[in-house]
């Protein structure tokens, strides 16, 4: 049984995506914005797509446009940014209801995609500028959401480990860009970003609902059209960047909490044969909460608050975190090296292997439940170049073995150890 179809074609300078189902009641619509992470653009980058959603030259006001939506039967439209291997990643989602399950004959379909059309391709400019007061609000919110990673402690270790792994790689960047550079930013100058990201960003537009293909192409024939392009791509990574001895980072702040961040090169990428072993290598020391992390370090030794890990597919990037407290430092950093090495020799069973698989793919099952998740998932494949259907993913995760995993799991290596501590100084 094909879990999803999609109906994959070239356009004129994009992708279409057509995933038809009759599962929703709803259709949505997902244009997926690629471009290799820089530092000189990741700021422009982040700041574009919410002066592009706060106003049009259709909706000249946030308060027209989102008007507009709720007039389109509450449809619900966002913005979000990503960061995907060194890729930063622009998407632009609208779900709206489907006319097929409604009285009134509108063609919402049509005046769904139209929207997007005058969000994406009709922006509220003039003079080669984009509307300045808009441009002036939205860095305003921009460095509120930067200054707010700072804020979440366990969001700020993180980016933090991230920072200090991958100093001189564009990986550290953040997907929010730099605070120190939005200032900067004119409305001139975003606009012509916004002309180089439309001529240069590979782009993906996928389409998921109970809907007619040809009817969704004539549309797009209608309403989108870009210049050909050849994207930029980047090199795949395979952690060759790892340089020398593990790092140790210490940081002071005024944190009751401490948090750990370990990073390690795992040297597997979405798309390598030991992919999916080290998926469910990842769920057994610290993906799930009946993983070694979770159980060693958090319920036996009652030493951290949480532990779990995560792994980065597109940088080959495996990351555990931790809240613990301050005096805790060394012993915790201990117990999470001895189930990396738990691992790494095989010091696993059957039942955990088996428990972990089903976990995976119940979580991968209901990530595909929702249209938005089926297209995260699908988009793996763009990121990659690969082509791994739902299907293959869970077989490829069912039939993984013990000693598949202990194979992945030995070409993980440690990176970084990064601690921000309180400043009682009883961790130094």
């Amino acid at each position: 049984m094909t879990i999803i179809n999609e109906s994959i074609k070239d356009k004129k300078g994009y992708r279409l995506h057509v995933i038809k189902t009759d599962k929703y009641k709803t259709n949505t619509f997902v244009w997926k914005w690629k471009a290799p992470l820089t530092k000189e653009d990741v700021t422009k980058r982040a700041l574009l797509p919410q002066v592009l959603q706060s106003s049009t030259k259709d909706y000249q006001t946030t308060t027209e446009l989102r008007a507009y939506l709720d007039e389109l039967y509450g449809a619900s439209f966002y913005v979000d940014l990503a960061k995907k291997g060194e890729y930063h990643i622009i998407s632009f989602t609208l779900e709206i209801a489907n006319e097929k399950f409604l009285k009134d004959p509108s063609p919402l379909m049509e005046k769904g995609m139209e929207f997007l059309a005058s969000v994406i391709l009709n922006p509220n400019v003039e003079n080669q500028s984009f509307h300045n007061e808009t441009v002036e609000k939205e860095k305003r919110n921009l460095k509120q959401r930067i200054q707010s990673v700072y804020d979440d402690k366990m969001r700020y270790s993180n980016a933090r480990l991230v920072e200090e792994m991958c100093k001189g790689e564009v990986f550290a960047l953040h997907a929010n860009g730099e605070k120190e550079d939005v200032d900067g930013i004119t409305s001139e100058e975003l606009f012509q970003y916004y002309n180089k990201a439309l001529k240069e960003d590979e782009l993906d537009f996928y389409v998921i609902g109970d809907v007619n293909e040809a009817n969704v192409e004539d549309l797009c024939q209608k309403l989108f059209n870009f210049e050909d392009r050849t994207p930029q791509t980047v090199v795949k990574s395979k952690g060759s960047e790892k340089q020398g001895e593990p790092k140790e980072i210490k940081e002071n702040q005024d944190v009751k909490q401490g948090k750990l961040n370990i990073g390690y090169r795992t040297n597997i990428t979405f798309g390598d044969e030991d992919y999916f072993p080290l998926t469910v290598f990842n769920g057994i020391f610290g993906g799930f909460s009946h993983s070694k992390l979770f159980i060693n370090v958090r319920e036996k030794a009652s030493l951290a608050y949480y532990a779990a890990s995560l792994v980065e597919s597109h940088k080959g990037l495996l990351m555990v975190m931790s809240g613990i407290d301050n005096k805790n430092y060394d012993q915790a950093v201990k117990i999470i090296h001895e189930q990396m090495d738990a691992m790494k020799n095989g010091d696993f069973t059957e039942d955990e292997i088996t428990q972990t698989k089903a976990v995976i793919t119940n979580q991968l099952l209901e990530t595909i439940d929702t249209a938005r998740g089926s297209v995260e998932v699908l988009y793996h494949n763009v990121i990659s170049k690969e082509n791994i259907t739902i299907d293959e993913w869970l077989k490829q995760v069912e039939k993984t073995t013990k000693d598949e995993i202990v194979k992945a799991a030995k070409k993980i290596e440690l990176d970084t150890i990064y601690f921000l501590t309180g400043n009682e100084g009883d961790a130094q």
